[in-house]
């Protein structure tokens, strides 16, 4: 039986939940924030990236995820985030904040920068286990989204959908919205068939999401 979220009801038993709560309680650290290719890390055990539109709520959902206000930078202005930013938690994992993408309050060369900075990343990462796709609950997929989902299914990069500020949306609206994500994933050869709904400000799915990244450390 699936959950609203197109996931399995019992795919995170209690020692899966405990087992992500354990993994963002480490000691993390901010790595670095790469422009460039060429400034990219040493490749970690396990890596995952977080990436969305700009203004999706991709910082908030960071900092609820481990329990922090400031791991990444939340703002009301859309394109904030300029680089690839990559954060360690221990010898374990290493979680990558990705440029948003669809609108970004800069020039077009630059916007055209970053977007060539995240082809190139997923192109070349083999370290990188998942993309973790944020999608605002509100709206659905944007055809900005779209064009993101076919970058990653042509790198063949595994990827998968967690819908953000599910809060703001009304039940029936969500279920809708829910319905035509788990519509759109049958087509994409590179996706993950489940997917997440979250709200950062009620705490929802966050333990979730917590458990599915433990997981991927595990592999």
């Amino acid at each position: 039986m699936s959950s609203p979220d197109g996931t399995d009801e019992d795919a995170f038993p209690p020692q899966a939940i405990e087992a992500g709560r354990l993994l963002f309680a480490r000691e993390f650290s901010f790595l670095r924030g790469v422009a460039k290719l060429d400034g990219l890390p040493p490749a970690a055990p396990c890596e995952v990236a977080f990436a969305g539109r700009s203004n999706v709520g991709k910082s908030s959902l960071l900092n609820a995820l481990t329990g922090r206000k400031a791991l990444a930078r939340t703002s009301s202005t859309p394109g904030r985030t300029r680089e690839l930013n990559f954060f360690t938690f221990g010898d374990v994992l290493c979680l990558v904040d990705m440029p948003g993408y669809g609108y970004a309050k800069a020039a077009k060369s630059e916007a055209r920068r970053w977007q060539a900075l995240i082809r190139d990343y997923l192109r070349g990462r083999p370290s990188l286990k998942r993309v973790f796709l944020l999608v605002d609950a509100r709206h659905g997929l944007k055809d900005s989204d779209l064009e993101m989902m076919a970058l990653m299914d042509e790198a063949a990069v595994s990827y998968q959908i967690v819908l953000t500020k599910a809060d703001k949306v009304k039940p029936a609206e969500l279920e809708r919205i829910c319905a035509a994500v788990a519509d759109a994933l049958k087509r994409r050869p590179a996706a993950h068939p489940g997917f997440h709904v979250t709200s950062s400000a009620k705490g929802t799915g966050i333990a979730e999401l917590r458990a599915e990244i433990a997981l991927l450390t595990e592999r």
